[in-house]
């Protein structure tokens, strides 16, 4: 399975990089947009959640360090959530084996 990377600018304009096993994130997330914290979150989760899944589907367990780092976006994200104008920047992809695909 191809794994990447995605990095996130936070509302406080802190940096993140997150992991993910699979590219379905390209299908949740475009390079330079912003979302709205709730959307987010929400399409994190559902990202996230599908890429824990196809590693379940093809190693037969889940895929820790997705849920991982589902987590950890959750967990940040708590901090804004009073702020009803947070947003969140996917600033660029990073693939770990460009030429890989899933």
């Amino acid at each position: 399975m191809p794994e990447m990377r995605f990095v996130i600018v936070w509302p406080d304009d802190r940096r993140e990089e997150c992991y993910s096993p699979s590219l379905v994130i390209k299908d949740y997330f475009s390079e330079g947009q912003t979302y709205p914290l709730d959307e987010f979150l929400r399409r994190s989760r559902d990202a996230l959640n599908i890429a824990s899944e196809r590693v379940r589907a093809k190693y037969g367990r889940p895929c820790t360090l997705a849920l991982g780092q589902l987590q950890r976006i959750e967990t940040t994200a708590a901090r804004f959530h009073d702020d009803p104008r947070a947003t969140v920047t996917c600033e660029v992809f990073i693939l770990d084996n460009p030429g890989a695909a899933s």
